[in-house]
């Protein structure tokens, strides 16, 4: 009777975490087509006017007027903010990286560009916009990418993914053949982080060049 017992607690037990498992996945499908969707709107629809483009590659002429867009960012929320909610914001998060995870870069390049501008002042806003980067790079979006690195330190200039943001915008560079650039931007790793990981990198480069 005892063993019994044991397997019916058993195969109850087992049952719970079978329902536990569906609702993660259904949750997790859920949230990604709630991105979908909003992909979707946002693709039909026109950015706001009052949102910068800060359209500042490393390598474009007009750097300077990216960097001065990006600065007036930092001072003003998008239009299409909404106020801050941690739980839903770390729900919209997590639902892009796992389109990294799946390898799904086209769709996680859309949603963390909806993210950040659904939540620019969200604490994980400074994630978004780097891994923004890594998934233009991974696309072979080297504009694109080498935008969204620009704008971390632009944009997030405390954040701690600055300096791999900034190692991550002189490879960028380097791609694109803009080789006088990716010196300077080296040099400015090494120099206003030192100790970091990104400045080891970027040191060992240097010595290359």
């Amino acid at each position: 009777m005892q063993l019994q017992q044991m397997q019916d607690q058993i195969a109850r037990q087992q049952g719970v975490i079978e329902e536990l498992q569906n609702d993660v996945a259904r949750m997790k499908q859920e949230s990604l087509e709630r991105y979908q969707d909003l992909d979707r709107r946002i693709g039909t629809g026109v950015a706001p006017a009052a949102t910068p483009d800060n359209s500042s590659t490393g390598g474009a002429p007009d750097a300077a007027a990216g960097a001065a867009a990006g600065a007036a960012a930092a001072q003003q929320p998008a239009a299409s903010s909404e106020p801050g909610d941690p739980a839903k914001e770390k729900l919209y998060y997590d639902a892009a990286f796992d389109l990294i995870k799946a390898k799904d870069f086209d769709k996680a390049s859309q949603a963390f560009a909806a993210f950040l501008r659904k939540y620019p002042n969200s604490q994980y806003a400074g994630n978004a916009q780097y891994w923004l980067g890594e998934v233009n790079l991974a696309k072979g979006d080297l504009q694109g990418a080498g935008q969204a690195f620009a704008k971390v330190s632009q944009l997030y200039p405390k954040h701690s993914k600055v300096p791999d943001s900034l190692y991550k915008l002189a490879d960028v560079e380097r791609r694109l053949g803009h080789t006088d650039k990716v010196k300077g931007i080296l040099q400015q790793v090494v120099t206003q982080y030192p100790g970091t990981s990104a400045a080891q990198l970027a040191q060992r480069d240097l010595q290359k060049l």
